[in-house]
């Protein structure tokens, strides 16, 4: 007993550290920690309370149907666990993106890593918008290429950098930004990286299955579909299922095959998740996204009458509230009246830039929307913003 007693004081004094940056985290406002809690439409119940849910990216909110499961979990894809439903899901993805081919990876995190490092490298050129998803800073980490970021959507900013010396060059965008919900100048930069020869990386996740016609995401929208080289996406938004995927060419798609540490070294998704991500690709979405765009019409209406400053155009609205404090005292506010919509802080975004972010989705009713801007009325005079 006394050794183990010893050991375990040593073993505290080594993780002292992990105390002490924990502190600091709490003081600056920004420590986290989970709730718990049963997810059901337009609901969410945490703690026995029953609240509207704001932060869902189930953005179609497509009726759940009942999963038939069969082998839970067999091996990589590479040994065992290359399931025949991949292959009819990867080509009706690979025709969704008008690309050759398509590749699931478990998560669009891993689809991500695993994509930009195959195909970018050492004496290579990337230039990263700078409010990309954390996945794509850390994929660029990773890739060993020299990064250059530039300013959020400045077109003057990416044409300066692109003169940089690379082998090969790469421009990495999100389609629709997920902190800010604004859309990429999709149009403006493939004009500028094709008159440069580079290649254009699009993570299109919160566009995907929702944005353009038939939902074929935002390079539809901006009908610049054929000019983009290499498409990264998700299976858990808008189709509101579990995964990622990428969509390119042939002989990209076999690299990220042969050199993808993250779909080389982890398990397949299961089988049963595959097919379901079948199902809900070919069910009716055309309904769910017309619902999705009124939803999202109402509530930003809504909100700028109320006086919320309300710049998006996407079923994303950020709600810039600042201070990291404030943003927590306001979503906590919200969340004793029935709405959960948490804070989103730094390193998320960019310190004193916290916000509430909602995300419509289509199982909100107009009854829902109705009880939303009422609280969110009472949020405005409590905070004056």
């Amino acid at each position: 007993m006394i050794n183990f007693n010893l050991e375990q004081s040593v073993l505290n004094h080594k993780l002292s550290f992990v105390d002490l940056e924990l502190e600091q985290i709490k003081q600056n406002n920004l420590y986290r920690k989970l709730r718990y809690g049963k997810s059901n439409h337009a609901h969410i119940t945490i703690n026995g309370k029953k609240l509207l849910n704001l932060c869902s990216n189930d953005y179609l909110g497509m009726p759940v149907t009942k999963i038939k499961i069969k082998q839970m979990q067999s091996s990589s894809r590479l040994v065992s666990g290359n399931d025949e439903s991949y292959k009819t899901l990867e080509k009706k993805l690979a025709k969704h993106k008008s690309q050759q081919t398509s590749l699931i990876y478990p998560t669009g995190y891993m689809a991500n890593l695993g994509s930009i490092t195959a195909v970018a490298k050492k004496g290579d050129l990337i230039l990263s918008d700078e409010l990309n998803h954390a996945s794509i800073i850390e994929s660029c980490k990773l890739a060993e290429a020299k990064v250059s970021i530039y300013k959020h959507n400045d077109m003057g900013d990416l044409n300066k950098k692109l003169k940089q010396k690379g082998k090969n060059k790469f421009v990495i965008t999100e389609g629709v930004f997920s902190m800010d919900g604004d859309f990429s100048k999709l149009k403006e930069i493939t004009e500028i990286v094709q008159k440069s020869k580079a290649i254009t990386i699009l993570d299109d996740a919160h566009g995907d299955f929702v944005i353009g016609t038939d939902g074929k995401g935002t390079p539809n929208y901006f009908n610049v579909t054929k000019k983009i080289d290499l498409y990264i996406s998700s299976l858990s938004k808008g189709l509101g299922s579990f995964g990622g995927y990428v969509s390119s060419q042939n002989n990209v798609i076999d690299l990220c095959i042969n050199k993808s540490k993250s779909f080389i070294y982890t398990s397949a998704l299961p089988s049963f998740l595959v097919e379901y991500s079948l199902k809900r690709f070919e069910s009716n979405r055309e309904k769910q996204r017309k619902k999705l765009e009124n939803n999202t019409n109402l509530l930003a209406k809504g909100l700028r009458q109320i006086g919320y400053q309300i710049d998006s155009k996407t079923h994303i609205i950020p709600i810039i509230i600042g201070k990291e404090k404030t943003a927590m005292n306001f979503g906590e506010f919200l969340f004793e009246k029935g709405v959960f919509a948490q804070p989103i802080r730094y390193p998320t975004v960019p310190k004193n830039k916290a916000r509430l972010r909602i995300s419509v989705t289509a199982w909100l009713s107009r009854k829902d929307i109705n009880i939303t801007l009422a609280i969110f009325e009472q949020a405005a005079k409590k905070f004056k913003t």
